[in-house]
């Protein structure tokens, strides 16, 4: 595969062909970067790199299947040379009172919303070879109890650790690691 000559600086963004994702995509493309843009929709996908143009490259994807976060990073490295930035923004919603949900449902929110950060952020990290930022999307959720939204909010806390903790382990390889806590914010999720 051709390597392009790569904008100052690539940004993959995961689920970002729509919502939060997608506006940090349009800002990021504003900003000077090439985004790549992930999510399972192959339709949404190229309706999003249509709209950024030569400064976006669609990479279809589910990230909850066995070394998805690997096949991204390479992609993005071998069509764009690096990669800079990686925006862990993928996520389901769950509402549901807790003493019902079922383990399998649990380990599906917790798969997209935790596991799929962990291992984007491993194989983005290794791949950083001049430092670069991790940005991790939890939610207020973390940190506020809201009935219905146990699961959820245990997922987000579990990614706002993940955060504290790589900030730390990845500092000496010039990697900051950051985490955005949005507040409700429309968007389809």
């Amino acid at each position: 595969m051709t390597v392009q000559a790569p904008a100052a600086r690539v940004a993959v963004i995961t689920g970002s062909t729509s919502g939060i994702g997608l506006a940090i995509a349009r800002r990021l493309c504003r900003d000077g970067f090439h985004v790549v843009v992930t999510g399972r929709n192959v339709k949404r996908g190229e309706t999003v790199t249509a709209e950024l143009g030569a400064a976006a490259t669609f990479v279809p994807l589910d990230l909850t299947t066995p070394g998805a976060a690997a096949r991204l990073m390479v992609t993005a490295e071998a069509r764009l040379g690096r990669i800079d930035v990686v925006v862990n923004n993928a996520a389901i919603d769950h509402t549901g009172d807790l003493l019902d949900v079922p383990a399998h449902v649990t380990q599906q929110v917790f798969q997209i919303n935790t596991l799929a950060a962990v291992a984007a952020l491993q194989e983005g990290a290794r791949r950083m070879q001049q430092g670069g930022a991790i940005i991790n999307i939890t939610s207020r959720l973390a940190s506020a109890g809201v009935p219905t939204m146990a699961i959820y909010s245990a997922t987000k806390g579990a990614l706002a650790a993940l955060t504290t903790a790589a900030a730390v382990e990845l500092a000496p390889r010039n990697i900051r690691v950051n985490a955005i806590a949005p507040g409700m914010t429309q968007t389809p999720l």
